[in-house]
């Protein structure tokens, strides 16, 4: 009777048992890997939580006041302003007398130029302002200078900067070269100088006394209270900052006898709110990005712990954040309104901000302050100092955690390779071993099958 050996495949076998004898190793490896890739990840996390918080700080420190203003036109016809912090309650009357308008002038009968050469001066107010050079304002290559060749060789001159637009309208089937200024005032009014022509045509088109004024060039001519008594403000612009703080823009001009416009600053609620929210915003940002690195997880509901759950160092930066808000005093962030929920984030009571604001207008620049690096103050200094301990480039917590976990990361990839060649030398150690196995088996069955052909059978 044969011997039926077990068949196996010697490869599958080496590796298995291969794996199992580095399975424990590469366990606790593939453990550590898995935490320095999830801390690289959670630490650049963090740092772009903190930076973004930090920009805000820098923000919040160009800001005059986080107080509001508003500035009110008692007509939006003639008009809108805008005030920031530093602009002083109260209401102004204004006459509109003039708007500031641009210069604006056509040149008819304008034909394309058989010869573009030479070059045409462009003036502001008499003066020189910008040479255009006619030689290369054919751009075609079929010669000559046609008349949209020549506008475009007047914005496309170096000196133009634009001051002043050029385009081509047609009438009636003629071409009109229409100039305009791109400012306002006096100053703005366009003429040419054409004795560097060398178009007879062209100059007689272009010269002075063919131009037409579509838009006399105007200064905005303002009265502070009533139209002839009241104080006389004149400026080439249609927007004025005479008052402190405020900023108009007038659109459109009164006709004699008309009431002033009145325009009207105080604080502003809405906007106001808005200021402080941000600052709320931005700080539980921050917080719930650090909140959620260092919870420690909940297993009966299956919630895994955060990445640095076990780490003392991002507990502190946690801890330290809230002691901060409170070095200013917590009483005194809770009479403007600003409190901390029970998860530790802060809330806001706009109603209550309003109130203690209007008591205390100043009281909550100085509490909050400025993270300035020339003269930092309140929390927002005492925030971005702390902070930069860990976001410096140099030297701080987030770089030397990042480069330590490079060494680590280094380190584990070493480790990985000495895992490979252990198990390479188990798999073909077993390999080997195994194939002799094999080779012995196959040997015994072929002589179990040989005695079995022999002495298996009786014979007659």
């Amino acid at each position: 009777m044969a011997i039926t050996s077990p068949t196996y495949d010697p490869a599958t076998t080496a590796a298995a048992l291969a794996e199992n004898y580095v399975a424990a190793r590469q366990g606790i490896q593939t453990t550590q890997l898995n935490k320095a890739n999830a801390s690289t990840k959670a630490l650049n996390d963090l740092r772009a939580a903190i930076s973004s918080y930090q920009a805000s700080l820098f923000a919040l420190a160009t800001t005059p006041s986080m107080l509001a203003q508003s500035a009110t036109f008692s007509d939006v016809a003639l008009g809108s302003a805008t005030a920031t912090a530093a602009a002083t309650p109260g209401s102004y009357s204004f006459f509109v007398e003039k708007l500031a308008t641009a210069s604006q002038v056509a040149f008819s009968g304008v034909s394309s130029s058989a010869s573009a050469s030479g070059s045409l001066v462009v003036e502001m107010n008499g003066a020189p302002s910008f040479t255009v050079d006619l030689d290369s304002a054919d751009t075609d290559g079929i010669g000559g200078m046609s008349v949209r060749e020549m506008a475009l060789a007047i914005n496309a001159a170096p000196d133009n900067k634009g001051k002043v637009s050029a385009s081509i309208v047609t009438i009636g089937g003629v071409a009109e070269l229409v100039l305009t200024s791109q400012s306002t005032g006096t100053a703005s009014a366009i003429s040419l100088d054409v004795s560097g022509v060398t178009d007879a045509a062209l100059q007689a088109a272009l010269d002075p006394s063919k131009k037409r004024t579509l838009v006399s060039g105007q200064d905005a001519v303002i009265w502070l209270g009533a139209q002839g008594t009241g104080s006389k403000i004149e400026q080439a612009t249609n927007t004025f900052t005479n008052i402190e703080g405020v900023t108009m823009k007038f659109t459109k001009a009164q006709a004699v006898g008309e009431t002033p416009v009145t325009v009207t600053v105080a604080p502003d609620s809405t906007a106001t709110t808005a200021n402080v929210q941000k600052f709320v915003t931005e700080y539980n940002k921050l917080k719930a990005v650090i909140d959620a690195m260092v919870d420690p997880g909940d297993p009966a509901d299956g919630k895994k712990p955060g990445v640095f759950s076990d780490d003392g160092g991002v507990r502190v930066l946690q801890t330290r954040l809230v002691s901060i808000l409170r070095q200013a005093g917590t009483s005194s962030l809770a009479a403007y309104g600003i409190t901390a929920a029970r998860d530790g984030s802060l809330v806001l009571d706009s109603t209550r901000l309003n109130k203690q604001l209007a008591a205390d207008p100043d009281g909550l620049d100085t509490l909050i302050g400025k993270a300035s690096s020339i003269s930092p103050s309140g929390i927002a200094g005492n925030m971005d100092a702390y902070l930069k301990q860990w976001s410096s480039q140099v030297n701080g917590q987030i770089k030397q955690r990042l480069e330590a976990n490079d060494r680590l990361q280094v380190q584990l990839g070493v480790r990985q390779q000495e895992l490979d060649q252990q198990y390479n030398s188990a798999y073909q150690r077993y390999l080997k071993q195994f194939t002799m196995l094999q080779g012995l088996q196959n040997q015994m069955n072929s002589n179990s099958s040989m005695l079995d052909a022999l002495f298996g059978e009786k014979k007659d």
